[in-house]
């Protein structure tokens, strides 16, 4: 009896491998759970949806500021470390959010710390005041932000930090940062995308809205204009889950929630100084 239950068992299993298999060489993707990737010069850095959320902020604003792609790493590098890339409620005494600043230090109120926007340009400001920050050590200089009590503790994610940076400031271009995320239950709305790159970006960003339905965003022509483009669509598919979005398209790539997002950025005739986020 004991062996026909065996056999059973097995029987089973291989059903339903075989299911798996057809499906997988039939579809030509593997089903995917919901999270962030990006891949640069062969090394892939792997995030949750929140986590993806925060490290897009993280570049967006060090793109507003004009700081050079070396903050952004040396900003990442530190959120890795102190947080996870996540907004924390706490932790060490009275340690708070991303970069977990203490308000006893003189970092700000709770309130102000576990405001994203604020955490990252205070952080900003902080290295800004580092003299020779950019040919540093990423380790030495998030040091000399952080005064942490295990000041190497950050070079471990630097390789992670410089591969995200380099994709989501654009210099590594072409959507090398991407999101699987589920279609989205309802169509966002354009005030709310219109606010959330504002936050990132500043007002600066020219954005026209075609009502509900979508947002398209201006972007200059040349290099320096492709990679702030690129920084910009990345950004979006990395909030794309809280703001509803559906797809977006920019410089001949396309992203699309849904089954789609698996594939990442997809060939598309979409404008090179155009962002177009659809919204339903």
């Amino acid at each position: 009896m004991r062996f026909l239950r065996t056999l059973t068992f097995l029987a089973v299993v291989a059903v339903i491998a075989g299911v798996g298999i057809a499906f997988w060489r039939g579809s030509g993707v593997m089903p995917a759970g919901e999270g962030c990737t990006a891949t640069v010069s062969g090394r892939t850095v792997a995030l949750a949806l929140d986590q993806g959320e925060v490290a897009t902020l993280i570049a967006a604003i060090g793109v507003e500021r004009g700081l050079p792609a070396r903050a952004v790493s040396i900003a990442l590098a530190t959120g890795f470390q102190e947080s996870k890339l996540r907004n924390l409620r706490g932790g060490d005494r009275d340690s708070l959010g991303i970069f977990q600043q203490r308000p006893s230090q003189g970092w700000g109120t709770p309130r102000q710390i576990r405001t994203p926007t604020y955490a990252i340009n205070a952080f900003y400001d902080a290295l800004e005041k580092v003299h020779g920050y950019e040919t540093m050590r990423i380790t030495d200089a998030a040091q000399k932000v952080q005064r942490s009590g295990f000041p190497q503790a950050y070079e471990p994610h630097a390789p992670d930090a410089r591969a995200l940076a380099s994709a989501l400031t654009g210099y590594s271009a072409g959507g090398r940062f991407s999101c699987v995320v589920h279609t989205p239950a309802r169509a966002g709305t354009a005030a709310a995308v219109i606010a959330s790159l504002r936050a990132g970006f500043g007002s600066g960003v020219p954005t026209t809205s075609g009502g509900r339905q979508d947002v398209v965003v201006g972007v200059p022509g040349g290099a320096a204009g492709n990679r702030a483009g690129w920084s910009i669509a990345q950004y979006l598919v990395g909030h794309a889950k809280r703001l509803h979005i559906h797809a977006i398209r920019f410089d001949k790539r396309q992203w699309q929630a849904g089954s789609a997002s698996e594939k990442g950025w997809t060939r598309s005739a979409a404008s090179p100084t155009q962002i177009v986020v659809s919204l339903g």
